[in-house]
C-alpha cells in the first residue's frame, strides 16, 4: 500500500483571510501573498471572479500558508482564535452557504501535527510512539468510513427524540466534504504551527504505516484525556455499537474490573472514591509533557467537583435544551457505561421531565462549555418546598474514557512500558501491523 493523502477541514465561514508564505499554482497562475475569499452568490468569490471550487497548489514541499482566525476548542471553556500555519494543498469548497478551508497533505505529516497539537510532545519516546499508532489507526478507520457511507450513498441519523427522550451522540460522520476536522471533535491538528518537536518526528517515523488491527479490520482506535480509572465502551458514548478491542478496562496494571459501575450503588462508591490508577497523577512532569497549555487551565481531571445554585442549573439546561424545565428538582442517571459515565439522565423539572444523552449531550446541557465527563454523582441540598436550591456534582475522569487514556498512557511511558505493551494494555485483543 502507498502512503495516502488526508483531508483536513480547518474552519469553514462567509469570508476567510489567508496568506500564501510562498508560490502557489491556482487557476493559471503562480500566486504568493495575502489573499481574501467569501461566500457570494453560492459560490467563492476570489480576485474578482467566483469558482465552485478553488485549488492552491504548493510549488514545493516545504511551502506553507497562513490561515487567519482559526477557532480551536470550539465549545470548550478554552475556546479561542489562532493563526495557524500549514504545508501541502489549500482547498476551498462552499458548504451551507460558508465556504470551508480544507487542508489536503501526507497521512505522515498529518501525524506529525496531530502528536504535537494533541499534547506538548515532551514526553517518552514509547508513548509518543504510542500515539502515532493509534492516531493512525483512527484515521485510517475514519477515511473507510466515509468511504463506505459516500459508497453507499447513506444518510447517517445519531439523533432518537420522542415526547420523553432526547438521544443524540457527536461523531466524525457529521463529515461528508473531507475525512477529518481539526478540533477535538476528531483529532486536535494545527498544521505546522506547533508541530516542531523532534522526538515526535522520530515517534512517527519509527512506527511509519503501523496501525491497530483486529480480526483483519482497522481498529478505530479511540482516546481520551483521562479515564478516571475503568474506561468506557464504545456503545455508552456512540451508536449501539460494540468493539472488543474496547473493552471497559481497569488502568492499573494486572489488575481486573471486580466492580459493576452500571449499578448506582457501585458507581456512587467509585466515583466518591480516589482510587490508585495510572492516570491519578499530580505528576507536574508527566501532566506538562501532554497537556497543552491552554488545556492545563483543567485541574482535578482525575476527580472532579462543579457546584450550581438552582438558579444557575435551570438556567443552564433551559438555554441548552432551548426547553422550560421550570425549577430543577432532581437529576436521575437512568444509564451508566461500565466506567460509570451516564449516558441517559432524566432531568426531572416541577413544568417538565426529560431523559437525554449520550454522554456528551449530558456534557453540553449541565455546563456553559462541556463538563469534564459524564461520570458524576449529584448532591442536592438546602430544600424549599420541595426544591433543592444547590447542587453538588462530583465527577471522574477527562472526555468519553474510551479506548486509551492519555494521562494514564503517558505514565507507563514513564515507567518503563513500551509502546507495545501499552497498546496491548488499552486496546484487549488488538495487533500491531504495517500497512506501508
Amino acid at each position: 500500500m502507498k502512503e495516502p493523502d488526508v483531508s483536513v477541514g480547518i474552519v469553514s465561514a462567509q469570508q476567510i483571510s489567508f496568506t500564501l508564505n510562498n508560490n502557489y499554482f491556482a487557476k493559471g497562475e503562480i500566486v504568493c501573498g495575502k489573499q481574501i475569499v467569501f461566500f457570494d452568490e453560492g459560490g467563492i468569490s476570489w480576485n474578482g471572479n467566483l469558482y465552485k471550487e478553488l485549488t492552491f497548489t504548493p510549488q514545493d514541499e516545504n511551502t506553507s500558508f497562513s490561515l487567519y482566525d482559526v477557532t480551536i476548542g470550539i465549545n470548550f471553556h478554552w475556546e479561542r482564535k489562532e493563526t495557524q500555519i500549514f504545508n501541502g494543498i489549500l482547498k476551498f469548497v462552499v458548504e451551507e452557504e460558508k465556504i470551508c478551508a480544507i487542508n489536503i497533505l501526507s497521512v505522515e505529516n498529518y501525524l506529525i501535527s496531530v502528536i504535537s497539537s494533541e499534547m506538548n510532545a515532551t514526553s517518552s519516546l514509547e508513548f509518543l510512539k504510542t500515539h502515532a499508532v493509534i492516531s493512525r489507526s483512527w484515521l485510517f478507520a475514519q477515511m473507510e468510513k466515509r468511504k463506505t457511507l459516500v459508497r453507499q450513498d447513506s444518510v447517517f441519523f445519531s439523533i432518537v427524540k420522542t415526547e420523553t427522550e432526547f438521544i443524540r451522540w457527536y461523531d466524525r460522520e457529521d463529515h461528508t466534504i473531507f475525512d477529518v476536522c481539526a478540533d477535538d471533535h476528531c483529532q486536535r491538528y494545527q498544521g505546522i504551527t506547533k508541530a516542531t518537536n523532534n522526538a515526535v518526528v522520530e515517534a512517527v517515523k519509527a512506527t511509519r504505516g503501523q496501525i491497530l488491527m483486529y480480526d483483519k479490520s482497522i481498529c478505530d482506535a479511540r482516546f481520551s484525556k483521562c479515564c478516571g480509572g475503568i474506561s468506557e465502551e464504545f456503545e455508552f458514548c456512540w451508536e449501539n455499537k460494540n468493539f472488543p478491542y474496547l473493552t471497559s478496562i481497569r488502568d492499573k496494571e494486572n489488575e481486573a474490573i471486580t466492580i459493576d459501575l452500571r449499578q448506582e450503588k457501585e458507581a456512587q462508591k467509585w466515583i466518591r472514591s480516589n482510587t490508585q490508577s495510572f492516570c491519578n497523577t499530580h505528576n507536574k512532569k508527566i501532566i506538562s509533557q501532554i497537556l497543552n497549555n491552554y488545556d492545563q487551565e483543567t485541574t482535578n481531571f482525575y476527580r472532579w467537583k462543579v457546584e450550581y445554585t438552582q438558579d444557575e442549573i435551570s438556567n443552564l439546561i433551559s438555554n441548552n435544551t432551548k426547553q422550560d424545565f421550570g425549577h430543577i428538582i432532581d437529576l436521575i442517571p437512568m444509564q451508566r457505561g461500565k466506567s460509570g459515565r451516564i449516558s441517559k439522565l432524566q432531568i426531572i423539572g416541577d413544568k417538565r421531565t426529560l431523559i437525554i444523552g449520550k454522554e456528551l449531550e449530558i456534557r453540553r446541557t449541565l455546563s456553559d462549555s462541556h463538563l469534564f465527563s459524564s461520570a458524576f454523582v449529584v448532591d442536592k441540598e438546602k430544600f424549599i418546598n420541595g426544591i433543592p436550591q444547590h447542587f453538588t456534582l462530583i465527577g471522574a475522569g477527562w472526555g468519553h474514557g474510551v479506548g486509551l487514556c492519555q494521562i494514564g498512557a503517558a505514565v507507563m511511558g514513564e515507567h518503563g512500558y513500551n509502546y507495545i505493551q501499552i497498546l496491548a494494555h488499552y486496546y484487549k485483543g488488538a495487533e500491531v501491523k504495517t500497512l506501508y
